[in-house]
């Protein structure tokens, strides 16, 4: 599917400036969170150093550094790189993916897209982006949107669809690259993704070589710990609350799955999550809105209170909210950064699945995959979000006085009108939604794996590797390896976004030539 004689134009003057700045916002992020958590570590040596004595010190200090880049990193620099990127593709793109987003989803939905008639590839357009969607929707949809609308109000939701609208373009993009510039391996496999189009795509070749290298490396971190460890956590902390499995048992059986399932490759999971997708996303969607049509007379005032905290200068509080107060600013950062990690627009994990698709034009799974987005954050967790602000859950407090936050309040959301079996129907949804976040990273980090050895024949131990880590996730809590994994999340974006932004004008150019297919 690379279209070789399609040569990028040559790096201008312009771009190679925005190249370096960009590298250099790369080494300040990276130095200035460490000297964040090296100036605390050394405060705190200076301050007491009986510490010295303690066991455990050393490891628990090197913790807080990890801990303190991590909120860097993920902090207001990342969060405008991230939606920057994609407003300013929607107006170089003329705002295409908005006008043609009626297109892509009847694409998605129709019959076509569930064969392999149209084209080359490993699994249809259809399997491609479920597979994808499986990595996306995942515990960002539950326990992610009820922590921002904790910790920056219900308005927070509001800017969640703005990150989102944004996203759309930007997943469009790197999807669309994906293909374009995607291989075929020695085994008869596509492989693709932002480091081949990196590779590939950018005219300087070392700049390319390096960006793809960077990118590969934090994907195959970032599979083991957001990808695995955290999802694997997650089912089992929620089995073990609900209905008291041991965790260990939660292990073994979410390895064995994975396992059974992952050793076959993408074709495997692919099936799998075509059926599971669907039917869980249908099953919260459902759930979700019987509570809210259960809460219909509180859903006028938990709309008004969510746009009035979303675009309010000041702070405020009170109504559908209990006793949480916040402003549009508070709002706009947690929503922003809730909305970015639930539907991963711009990261580039995405777009390596999108590569395996069969399709004869890159623009056409471009399209088909940036549904991803529209599912993710305007669907399912709008469904979280209003179900949680019809509830008036919002503001209430436990026993120890602490808001509810994440599981808790949406458990208690769905309680208000299933009782009991509410808080089931959401450990369900968690348990089905991380277990197939799993197999969709497990994927994305394969093939960065097989990119960074240059060779497909570890993909196998890769596989094994990964399934059994899971069981680590599900009865160990290692908040190191999770920060760390998650530093590396952020990390594989920034190559992705400096790729998306030099190719934007080929990226203008392919979805225009492919307008006139649009009927």
């Amino acid at each position: 599917m690379n279209n070789e004689n399609n040569k990028p134009n040559n790096l201008g003057q312009g771009k190679i400036i925005f190249v370096i700045v960009a590298i250099a916002v790369i080494i300040l992020l990276c130095i200035g969170g460490y000297l964040l958590g090296y100036k605390k570590a050394l405060e705190e040596l200076l301050n007491n150093n009986k510490n010295l004595r303690k066991r455990g010190y050393i490891m628990k200090e090197l913790s807080n550094v990890i801990s303190a880049i991590d909120d860097f990193v993920w902090g207001p620099v990342m969060l405008v790189l991230l939606v920057g990127t994609g407003i300013y593709l929607t107006f170089r793109t003329r705002f295409l993916t908005w006008r043609n987003l009626g297109y892509a989803l009847k694409s998605t939905l129709s019959k076509e897209a569930r064969t392999k008639s149209r084209g080359e590839g490993d699994v249809s357009p259809f399997s491609a982006l479920t597979t994808a969607l499986a990595a996306t929707i995942g515990t960002g949809n539950i326990v992610g949107v009820a922590t921002a609308m904790v910790s920056g109000g219900p308005g927070a939701l509001v800017w969640m669809w703005i990150s989102a609208a944004f996203g759309l373009t930007s997943k469009f993009s790197e999807c669309m690259l994906a293909i374009k510039y995607r291989e075929v391996n020695e085994k008869g496999e596509m492989s693709g993704g932002p480091m081949y189009t990196m590779k590939k795509g950018i005219k300087n070749k070392k700049l390319g070589a390096v960006l793809a290298w960077l990118f590969a490396f934090f994907a195959v971190v970032a599979s083991f710990g957001i990808g695995n460890m955290t999802q694997g956590n997650s089912i089992s902390g929620a089995l073990k609350a609900t209905f008291n499995v041991p965790t260990w048992l939660s292990g073994i059986i979410i390895t064995v799955l994975a396992l059974l399932i992952i050793v076959g490759g993408i074709k495997s999971i692919s099936k799998v999550s075509s059926v599971v997708v669907p039917v869980m996303a249908i099953f919260y969607v459902i759930c979700g809105l019987i509570v809210i049509i259960g809460n219909i007379s509180n859903l006028p005032a938990g709309l008004a209170m969510i746009f009035k905290m979303a675009f309010s200068v000041k702070a405020v509080g009170g109504g559908m909210c209990g006793t949480i107060v916040a402003s549009m600013m508070n709002a706009m950062r947690y929503g922003v950064a809730r909305g970015v990690f639930s539907n991963e627009a711009g990261m580039g994990s995405a777009a390596i699945t999108a590569a395996a698709a069969t399709t004869d034009n890159p623009v056409r799974q471009g399209y088909i995959n940036m549904t991803g987005t529209f599912w993710d954050t305007i669907v399912v967790c709008t469904i979280t979000g209003l179900a949680i602000a019809s509830s008036g859950v919002l503001g209430m407090t436990d026993a120890a006085g602490d808001y509810l936050t994440g599981s808790d309040i949406t458990i208690a959301a769905f309680k208000t009108v299933l009782g009991t079996g509410g808080g089931w129907l959401v450990t369900i949804g968690i348990t089905l939604f991380a277990f197939s976040t799993i197999l969709g990273w497990e994927y994305h980090g394969e093939k960065a794996f097989e990119y960074l050895l240059g060779t497909h024949r570890f993909n196998m131990i890769y596989r094994v590797i990964f399934s059994l880590v899971a069981y680590i996730g599900c009865t160990q809590t290692l908040s190191l390896v999770w920060n760390f994994s998650d530093i590396a999340n952020a990390l594989m974006a920034i190559p992705n976004l400096i790729c998306m932004l030099l190719l934007s004008g080929e990226i203008a150019s392919d979805i225009k030539k492919f307008q006139p297919e649009i009927k």
